[in-house]
């Protein structure tokens, strides 16, 4: 064809010029074929009876012929391929328009094809949906997808921090989170803290909440509009996130990329986040203690958990909480909250000589036990469970000591054990100090598996080798997990912030290793209105502390050159209204705690950062202006 157009318009010119001269001696009507014969006739009798030039004259007509002819051939083409063109137009329009049912009649009675008259008649409209439908019937699609290109195994805060951050770098992505759980991804600290001390009887069934700073929020990180259809990911037009919720990965196959869920359904990826948290630890006490007490024990970790115990606190007169670290702290002091205005007695027992015993320093540790009892709590310090029974519709404890404890109801906060069953099936290597899924500073298990979060044992490149249980690790390394999927190839040089709150006035920041085993040096000051949580996230404006943080490094930092008094090593009794610990390793600083002072985790990042040698701490302390009012 494209032969065909280039001869015609070479030929052009010496056809017009032909038809030109010969117009007025040819027939008014005719077919093409004629008026050519009769043309090439009277130049064919011209180049015989003229005398002069008849060579020339001969290949004008020999031109004529060829062109003619190619002209001929190439209309043929054209007519026969718009032709056929437009058969296959029409029997497709009509295979669009027609429904299902009948396709598949056809199929077994082919029918005798329908008019050019029927085929226009159909609608654009019908067209434009059934070829949709063609593309992927919704009702054929499967619910659970047999291939995606991200694959993030865990529901909570370090798969979506994952999957956003995957979206970020590749917009088109397409990310599958996989989740136990029949909720969507959330946060958990509310449910130890402003949950808690909300106002509004119907928070528990809503779980929006006020912040500290008085602004109203949702649990969940996105609304159910955020999220895709799990059956609709690979057809949606430009990705997006989807939950696969109440299922587990039982199984995973690392050389084949392939999951196995518990309903036997299986998935292939082919870049896969192990983001699978936790389970709450339990004593051996309360494991070996039979099914009345395993009931009235709460293992407290999720959305239901919380709303479980929520209800128990009011009903309940004696409730119990194990543990003094961070979690039985919070929720011992919550509780107590309760107590005041209900007949409700809560006691806390741990086997440490105060509240967060094994992260803060003796004398601190002692103060904040001081504060848990002023909440209305009956702390029992150095108390550890020997055996636990169900009489007369009650709870005894006996302590090792030989003390007995009645109560109705046990909370247990004693720790968190990372989920790592996948590692059986996938090969995956557990650290054996630690605990979690080993992974390089990169975290990466495998070239095309990473790890985040709580199940995540992962290496520090100042530090070393950790793992760490809290929410803005989660975030943080699930947003770095989600970067490396895209190729980023980071390592793991950021440090991670957590925090506790003692209710809204009551509040410390911490960063690094916090071990109350290390040498320690606390500067304290007094507190003023500002030094509160509360006060924190107003300036903030976010009552997750850590949102406004997280991402943030000092990029220097200077000694002020005087303050208003000197700072100074606290003396016992004390009121340790606002200050900064710094814990010690080889005289650099590893661990900073920030008690009341807020705002200034760029400045402790910075410092263990540089990994230092500092002598005189008295100077550090200065930068974090304590003694301003």
């Amino acid at each position: 064809m494209l032969k065909c157009c280039t001869v015609l318009r070479s030929a052009a010119p010496v056809v017009r010029s032909v038809c030109t001269t010969s117009r007025r001696r040819l027939p008014p009507t005719g077919i093409p074929l004629q008026r050519w014969s009769l043309l090439l006739r009277q130049q064919t009798s011209r180049s015989v009876s003229s005398s002069g030039a008849a060579k020339g004259k001969l290949e004008n007509s020999m031109m004529i012929v060829v062109v003619g002819i190619s002209a001929l051939g190439a209309a043929a083409y054209v007519y026969g391929t718009l032709k056929d063109d437009k058969i296959r137009y029409d029997r497709r329009i009509i295979d669009i328009a027609k429904s299902k049912e009948e396709r598949d009649q056809n199929v077994a009675a082919p029918a005798e094809g329908p008019s050019q008259e029927a085929t226009i008649a159909v609608s654009e409209a019908a067209v434009a949906e059934s070829a949709a439908q063609e593309v992927a019937p919704v009702a054929d699609r499967p619910d659970i997808p047999s291939h995606v290109p991200y694959l993030l195994i865990g529901g909570g805060t370090a798969s979506f921090a994952a999957a956003r951050s995957i979206r970020a770098r590749d917009p088109g992505a397409r990310v599958l989170i996989i989740s136990e759980e029949n909720e969507l991804p959330y946060m958990r600290p509310p449910l130890s803290k402003e949950l808690w001390f909300s106002d509004d009887p119907s928070a528990v069934e809503t779980l929006r909440f006020k912040q500290w700073n008085g602004k109203e929020r949702s649990i969940y990180f996105q609304p159910p509009s955020f999220y895709v259809s799990p059956k609709d990911l690979l057809y949606v037009e430009h990705g997006g996130v989807a939950i696969l919720t109440g299922k587990k990965v039982i199984d995973m196959d690392v050389r084949g990329n392939k999951v196995t869920l518990d309903d036997d359904s299986h998935i292939s990826y082919e870049k896969c986040l192990i983001a699978s948290g936790g389970t709450p630890r339990n004593l051996p006490a309360f494991e070996r203690a039979g099914e009345e007490v395993q009931k009235r024990t709460t293992l407290f970790r999720k959305i239901e958990d919380f709303k479980s115990l929520e209800k128990i606190s009011r009903e309940a007169k004696f409730i119990t909480v194990v543990g003094g670290g961070f979690l039985g702290s919070e929720l011992a002091c919550a509780l107590g909250k309760r107590a005041r205005d209900r007949e409700l007695e809560v006691i806390q027992m741990f086997p440490e000589n105060g509240n967060m015993g094994k992260v803060l320093p003796e004398y601190l540790s002692n103060w904040t036990t001081e504060k848990v009892r002023k909440e209305g709590v009956n702390v029992m310090p150095n108390s550890v469970v020997k055996s636990v029974h169900f009489k007369d519709d009650k709870l005894s404890i006996k302590l090792k000591d030989g003390r007995m404890v009645q109560t109705d109801h046990i909370v247990a906060a004693v720790g968190l054990e990372p989920n790592v069953e996948l590692a059986k099936s996938s090969g995956l290597e557990v650290d054996s100090d630690f605990g979690g899924f080993r992974v390089n500073a990169e975290l990466q298990a495998r070239s095309n598996i990473w790890v985040a979060g709580d199940a995540a044992c992962f290496y520090d490149i100042k530090l070393g080798r950790r793992r760490v249980e809290h929410h803005d690790h989660a975030v943080v390394s699930g947003r770095l997990a989600g970067e490396n999927m895209t190729g980023a190839a980071k390592p793991y040089w950021h440090q991670s912030m957590f925090w506790s709150d003692l209710g809204p006035d009551v509040g410390y920041e911490a960063i690094g290793i916090v071990d109350s085993s290390l040498p320690t040096v606390g500067v304290f000051a007094k507190a003023s209105q500002k030094d509160t949580p509360k006060a924190a996230t107003e300036e903030s404006g976010t009552g997750i502390r850590s949102e406004s943080e997280t991402e943030d490094t000092a990029s220097k930092v200077s000694i002020p050159s005087s303050t208003s008094s000197g700072p100074h090593v606290p003396e016992q009794g004390e009121d340790y209204g606002k200050g900064v610990v710094f814990y010690m390793r080889d005289r650099v600083i590893v661990g900073i705690v920030l008690w009341n002072i807020f705002n200034r985790m760029p400045i402790a990042r910075k410092i263990i950062k540089d990994g230092e040698d500092h002598a005189d701490l008295n100077e550090i302390a200065k930068l974090f202006n304590i003694h301003e009012d």
